[in-house]
């Protein structure tokens, strides 16, 4: 083989290990871009589950004071010699 052959075939194996390497990046690339999508769509359902909890505990805490204020004025009418309706 002389140098011109031996050349060409060196260019063509380059050639093709580059188209490798570059369907592998290009396939990793892929990859990676559903990863981040997959990933700003947790954090945002994380995000809106934690918005839900917030609004949950302010309805618990608000139905906890609405009992307090229930008993206190049932403990009122009691005072004031009334009754309760069971």
């Amino acid at each position: 083989m002389d140098a011109t052959t031996v050349g060409a075939i060196l260019a063509c194996v380059g050639v093709v290990s580059g188209s490798v390497v570059t369907y592998l990046g290009k396939r990793g690339e892929g990859k990676n871009s559903l990863t981040d999508q997959l990933q700003e769509e947790l954090a945002t359902e994380r995000a809106e589950r934690k918005a839900a909890q917030t609004e949950v505990d302010v309805l618990h805490e608000r139905r906890r004071d609405d009992l307090v204020r229930i008993t206190q004025l049932e403990i009122e009418i009691i005072r004031l010699g009334g009754t309760i309706p069971s």
